[in-house]
């Protein structure tokens, strides 16, 4: 290990390369999951470059040394938590936005651009990156792209995985592949960077991106609105669809009991006076602010008339938007008010979420009476969110994670929407993927990195 660190330090510089007392606390950790107390890494190098990158990679791969990447560090199911004797690979400084080309309105950046950089760098050149979490400041690219990551708008834009065009991604054993390719047609074989994007760290690590850019939207209409239940919500979105189209570009469900922390947590006064069953925060994105504003104000009052809507605000400002918007992202403050609790992040085929928010209520409070829980999420991609609070000490995780995730497999539905696997969710794999889709996961894992030292024990075991 001496040699190794002494080779790391040759490649990358003394100041790039930190072990032992140097290793900074927050390396020891993703935002929810920390290492173990004997989990400590061997150290963390700081690469500037892809040659740097594959460097370290084939040094470890030569000895079987599990190698962990870390972005931003702010993943919730333990992807990037390191593993025992590893070696930490930092990609914070790698943070160089390289091109951003109007013509083909694409963006090239390494794999530790923060995302927020990204947005500000589109706007700077008249366009849009429709990526958006709330993590924005501090979550990098490569993080991203790892993870698939989704957030508020993947109704209008997709998942991460449609926003980028082509990757640079180091193997296991210090191999680049580079297909920086900027064209939206390109069938020329396999599409190997969908093997990367979602994949956790686990193939490959990614260094470098070509994202796909979209028009700056000229208007934004934000609107609240208050509905008795979730049939009226599924109303809403099939109205919405049909007059918005393609300009919705979210659509953010919210149980009661959320909207009140919300409101709390923003401190703010309730948007919508009295109570309402349901809550959906609608937006829309377009070319032409008065002729939005009037669409969306005509879709709200068709929705009032049809009796799928009992109340609702559109804003009228960006600061209202914000306003309402603050409500829904409220859900990150929780642990001033909902401790402990535990959050959930699933996907049910959206005609039977109110079946399923229905049934997982009753198991849980069936087993643990005194439970609060929350709904919330992005309902039209079918991602649902569930945070529950319990007064228990020691609070039963396992047992908890069993019963809702038991509820995701009955009605067929996803036990990771778009926070990835990592460490928390690695034994529910087998109740959203079969033996053999398993069995093929391993197999491209075998391939790709057949001395397992990419992120070892993540996905699966």
């Amino acid at each position: 290990m001496m040699q190794l660190m002494a080779e790391l330090s040759a490649v990358l510089g003394d100041n790039a390369v930190r072990s032992g007392a140097d290793i900074e606390p927050r390396h020891l950790r993703d935002w929810a999951v920390p290492s173990g107390a004997d989990e400590a890494p061997l150290a963390v190098a700081y690469p500037r470059d892809t040659a740097e990158v594959a460097a370290v990679l084939k040094l470890c791969n030569a000895r079987r040394v599990p190698v962990v990447a870390q972005g931003g560090l702010t993943g919730l199911t333990g992807g990037a938590t390191p593993v025992k004797g590893c070696i930490v690979l930092s990609l914070e400084r790698m943070r160089h936005i390289e091109e951003v080309d109007g013509d083909a309105a694409t963006m090239t950046v390494q794999s530790g651009v923060t995302l927020q950089a990204i947005q500000e760098a589109a706007e700077a050149a008249g366009l849009f990156f429709p990526l958006d979490l709330g993590a924005r400041g501090s979550c990098q690219i490569g993080g991203n792209l790892s993870t698939n990551a989704g957030g508020n708008r993947v109704v209008r834009f997709g998942m991460c995985r449609d926003l980028v065009l082509g990757l640079e991604v180091v193997l296991a054993d210090g191999t680049i592949v580079s297909e920086l390719n900027k064209m939206l047609k390109n069938n020329a074989g396999y599409d190997v960077k969908q093997l990367f994007v979602g994949s956790e760290g686990t193939l490959g690590v990614i260094t470098r991106a070509v994202l796909r850019l979209h028009p700056k939207p000229v208007a934004v209409c934000t609107a609240l609105c208050g509905l008795d239940d979730y049939d009226r919500v599924r109303g809403l979105l099939r109205l919405a669809r049909r007059r918005l189209g393609g300009s919705m570009s979210a659509f953010e469900l919210m149980s009661p009991l959320f909207y009140r922390l919300g409101c709390g947590v923003a401190g703010r006064p309730a948007p919508l006076a009295g109570a309402h069953g349901s809550y959906v925060l609608l937006e829309t994105m377009g070319p032409d602010a008065e002729a939005e504003q009037s669409r969306c104000e005509q879709a709200i009052a068709a929705a009032i008339d049809e009796g799928l809507v009992n109340d609702a605000v559109v804003a009228q400002s960006s600061d209202q938007a914000a306003g309402l918007w603050a409500i829904r992202d409220s859900s990150g403050s929780f642990n001033q008010t909902f401790s402990p609790h535990i959050n959930f992040d699933v996907s049910i085929p959206v005609g039977r979420i109110g079946a399923f928010m229905e049934e997982c209520a009753k198991r849980l409070t069936q087993a643990w009476p005194a439970m609060d829980i929350v709904f919330f999420g992005h309902v039209a991609d079918a991602n649902l969110h569930v945070t529950v609070h319990l007064d228990a000490d020691p609070m039963p995780v396992d047992a908890i994670d069993r019963t809702l995730y038991g509820v995701v497999r009955d009605w067929q539905g996803s036990v990771s929407a778009e926070h990835g696997i990592g460490l928390l969710k690695r034994d529910f794999l087998s109740y959203s993927r079969s033996p053999a889709t398993i069995d093929l996961m391993r197999r491209l894992k075998g391939a790709l990195d057949p001395n397992h030292i990419l992120n070892p024990g993540k996905v699966f075991r």
